[in-house]
């Protein structure tokens, strides 16, 4: 293979790439949201600066991918923090866990995701929407929520969860040392609406310590949401390096 050749290349392997090279359309994506109250020294110490916490809350979310090209059928489930940068509002990616290689590395390589292989599922059980996360055959999140209780305005949906985010990007040396570190901002675009409800909800997190989601505990539970989405997610852009210590 020519050098020309290999850098056509994105991914290895070479000749059988671990994603496909294209920018992913999600259809009949949905969400179960749950945003909860936290404790306001556990979110600072895990929030990285230059971002600020604004309110000690967090959004538990669990995605069930219906159709996305490329990769197929899928479920995630993680942890965003609101925060703020520069006047922007937006929410800061803690933690993703999902149950698709594919996605899982090509959303690290190629973005900045925070995406680690995990057990996610959403379903509905008896009159409940159920969102749960096992690491291993440990559970480490469960949460419900009552089944389309009562309809939530759709651009209030679209507010929720077309805030820009916030990713940090480290790719290491060959000695060990950073050789990218970098805060990134990406944004759902193309979004449609295609249903939104609200309801009671409950969360509860266990103690793991390869998925320390209860590191960030629930003091409260502030508002659910359960959303149906066509989207397709933009490509990122530097807006800190950690490395010079300044805006990119």
């Amino acid at each position: 293979m020519r050098t020309e050749d290999v850098r056509q290349h994105l991914t290895t392997p070479l000749t059988s790439p671990a994603y496909a090279p294209m920018v992913p359309r999600f259809t009949d994506r949905e969400y179960l949201n749950v945003v909860y109250r936290t404790d306001p020294d556990a979110l600072r110490a895990v929030v990285p600066e230059p971002l600020r916490v604004e309110e000690p809350l967090v959004r538990f979310e669990v995605m069930k991918m219906g159709d996305v090209s490329g990769y197929g059928p899928y479920t995630e489930a993680g942890q965003a923090i609101p925060v703020g940068f520069e006047g922007e509002r937006g929410e800061y990616l803690h933690a993703m866990y999902l149950d698709n290689f594919p996605a899982t590395a090509s959303g690290r390589e190629v973005a900045a995701y925070p995406k680690v292989i995990g057990s996610p599922a959403l379903y509905v059980d008896s009159g409940a929407l159920v969102g749960t996360l096992d690491h291993g055959s440990l559970r480490v999140a469960t949460a419900t929520m009552g089944y389309k209780h009562h309809e939530l305005d759709r651009r209030q949906a679209e507010e929720q969860i077309g805030v820009p985010t916030f990713m940090v990007k480290t790719v290491p040396g060959y000695d060990g040392v950073p050789r990218v570190q970098e805060l990134v901002r990406t944004r759902i675009t193309d979004l449609t609406v295609k249903g939104a409800w609200t309801g009671p909800a409950r969360l509860q997190l266990f103690q793991h310590v390869l998925a320390p989601l209860a590191d960030l505990p629930v003091l409260e539970v502030v508002s659910a949401s359960h959303i149906l989405t066509d989207l397709t997610l933009s490509g990122v852009e530097p807006v800190h390096d950690y490395l010079k210590g300044a805006a990119s």
